[in-house]
């Protein structure tokens, strides 16, 4: 009997990822499944729910709200800087830094540069967008006390060092 995708299991997908504009985002390699430990949060919240409960060989289509995949966007969290902050790096629209704030550390992407000032935002790059899934389930199976352990997978039950 095949094992059902539920907490702690080990799963492997194939999947592609686009936006609701049909633009491809990501997708697995030819014939390298992307693993997982169920449950784990290594997943956004919507993809992971679309899996429990399924088992190998299903193939669906999950549709994931931005709430449930990279979050909404925020305006608050677009902020112009004093252009100082920067130093002497060269500061582009479309580049991104980590950057420290009160809640620690944040990626933010520049949007805006002028002579004073550097606009960035720090909502995620995918925030606010809707999310297609197109998912083919390859593996599940029980996780070994060493994965669980580790907290991720190990390719063909190889261990290692941490």
């Amino acid at each position: 009997m095949s094992q059902t995708i539920s907490q702690d299991k080990v799963v492997g997908i194939h999947y592609t990822v686009k936006t609701d504009k049909g633009d491809i985002l990501d997708q697995s390699q030819e014939g390298q499944p992307l693993q997982f430990i169920f449950g784990r949060g290594m997943l956004i919240k919507g993809l992971e729910d679309a899996l429990a409960g399924r088992v190998v060989s299903d193939k669906f289509v999950a549709e994931v709200a931005p709430k449930d995949a990279y979050g909404e966007r925020h305006d608050g969290l677009i902020q112009a800087v004093p252009r100082s902050l920067f130093g002497g790096n060269d500061v582009a629209p479309g580049m991104q830094f980590r950057a420290s704030t009160d809640n620690g550390e944040q990626s933010v992407v520049i949007v805006d540069v002028t002579d004073d000032e550097v606009t960035v935002d720090g909502n995620h790059p995918l925030a606010g967008i809707a999310l297609t899934f197109d998912v083919e389930v390859v593996e599940v199976r029980e996780a070994t006390a060493s994965e669980l352990d580790h907290g991720h997978v190990h390719p063909h039950g190889d261990h290692h060092d941490h």
